[in-house]
């Protein structure tokens, strides 16, 4: 993205509608300025040489760490359910959500 690629606010008021969100003219022009000052920052940091740096996909060398798969002996019904709000017979009751 070159550096003179701006968001306009017109661009940030459809953004918030899109993801139907209330902004006021203030939170616009925040939001505006921020946008631009992140896409400033990915542009400069687009501009650093990288030429002959290995591509990684995370800072730290992670290993999976395993472990055996234990049978281990698990809450009673009772000792789970205490502290649920709701419940019904053996099973935690939630509201309805559709």
């Amino acid at each position: 993205m070159s550096r003179d690629r701006r968001v306009s606010v017109e661009e940030v008021r459809h953004i918030a509608e899109l993801a139907h969100i209330k902004l006021t003219r203030e939170e616009e022009i925040l939001f505006t300025e921020q946008f631009n000052r992140i896409l400033e920052y990915f542009s400069i940091i687009g501009e650093v040489d990288t030429e002959n740096i290995p591509a990684s996909y995370h800072v730290l060398d992670l290993v999976n760490v395993y472990r055996e798969d234990e049978v281990q002996e698990s809450l009673r019904d009772d000792e789970a359910l205490k502290n649920a709000p709701e419940r019904e017979g053996r099973f935690f009751k939630s509201p309805r959500i559709v």
